[in-house]
């Protein structure tokens, strides 16, 4: 008798891993910027720095694994249902946990904006994709992969400007990086905004079809 095959577990393994470490990123980043209560005053600046730069870290590996696991899932044909559902949410919650992460650094008025419409669409649509969970499909856009690439290449770089003096860099190079961050994270926003505008349209398409 023939042995159904099992799809190898590791892209789904990276997905969970990407998982957590949204998590424990933003748990750091909480933490170096004083949002632990009674803990976060018994570090030392030293070790806030230090937090900040190992929750900046653990964004960059984390963000990397939404290709790797996609690419390996597709090259050893490991699909799975449970992938497919994990991987938004892997997506969504280190996105979040970055954008809670720079925001609670303080001074980022000029950022304020585009990261709620971010938050604002990442939620509708995943609002609408749990409302109309089995009478209409709506799968991921090559258009809201890139556009996830874009809001995790801003948020790197808001994270990373927002640590600068912690890497020991000069501040003379800090406001061309930091304008340049800005500018990635309002493109970001835009992106987010109208690929949210394309999943609401096809949604409108489908419901209308029925």
């Amino acid at each position: 008798m023939a042995t159904a095959h099992k799809p190898n577990p590791i892209p789904n393994i990276l997905t969970g891993i990407r998982l957590a470490a949204g998590v424990v990123m933003f748990l750091l980043l909480a933490g170096a910027t004083s949002g632990w209560p009674f803990i976060s005053t018994m570090l030392s600046p030293d070790d806030q720095f230090a937090m900040y730069r190992i929750g900046f870290w653990i964004f960059v590996i984390a963000a990397s694994t939404d290709w790797i696991d996609g690419y390996l899932a597709r090259k050893w044909h490991a699909e799975t249902r449970w992938g497919a559902i994990l991987d938004p949410i892997a997506d969504k919650i280190l996105v979040t946990g970055a954008i809670l992460g720079v925001l609670t650094s303080g001074s980022v008025q000029q950022i304020i904006i585009p990261c709620g419409l971010i938050l604002f669409r990442e939620f509708a649509v995943s609002a609408l994709r749990e409302t109309m969970a089995g009478r209409i499909t709506l799968p991921v856009t090559l258009a809201a992969k890139w556009k996830t690439t874009l809001q995790m290449v801003a948020l790197g770089c808001q994270l990373f400007a927002r640590n600068w003096d912690g890497f020991g860099l000069p501040f003379d190079y800090l406001p061309h990086f930091q304008l340049f961050s800005d500018v990635l994270i309002w493109l970001a926003a835009i992106a987010t905004i109208w690929t949210g505008y394309q999943y609401f349209a096809a949604a409108k398409k489908q419901m209308q079809d029925l």
